[in-house]
């Protein structure tokens, strides 16, 4: 069942305070993204940041409790962010744990030497190219 489309949040807000980015604990960032649910829940977000728990259950198959649960992990490795209003408590994606990792683990292999070396693997392999096939 899909919910009514509601105007998109920035990734994360702050209406008044400073957001506070504790550094990025990659184990942490690793355990959380390893689990599929949680990787739907951040895809959830992605699509339609600030919601509840009970939106986010909405279509996942999971119970509320289950739900909370990965939020709750995924809070803990600073990917979600949350801000209460009243009794509802909204959850907000926090990407820079993510660039952060990426840039780390990605980055620093240099993507452009690495994909003209695979290239060059596929040309002299046959595989890659004009006029295969």
């Amino acid at each position: 069942m899909k919910r009514p489309s509601r105007p998109r949040r920035p990734l994360l807000t702050c209406n008044h305070m400073v957001a506070y980015n504790p550094p990025v604990n990659a184990d942490a960032v690793f355990k959380a993204l390893a689990d599929p649910s949680r990787r739907t829940l951040l895809d959830r977000l992605f699509e339609d940041n600030g919601q509840s728990v009970t939106e986010l259950c909405v279509g996942l198959g999971m119970t509320r409790q289950a739900v909370s649960k990965h939020l709750g992990i995924l809070e803990r490795a600073n990917l979600v962010a949350t801000l209460k209003r009243g009794r509802d408590k909204e959850h907000y994606l926090n990407p820079v744990p993510i660039h952060e990792i990426a840039e780390r683990w990605i980055g620093k292999y240099e993507r452009g030497r690495l994909r003209a070396l695979h290239e060059l693997k596929n040309k002299l392999e046959g595989k890659g190219g004009k006029g295969n096939g």
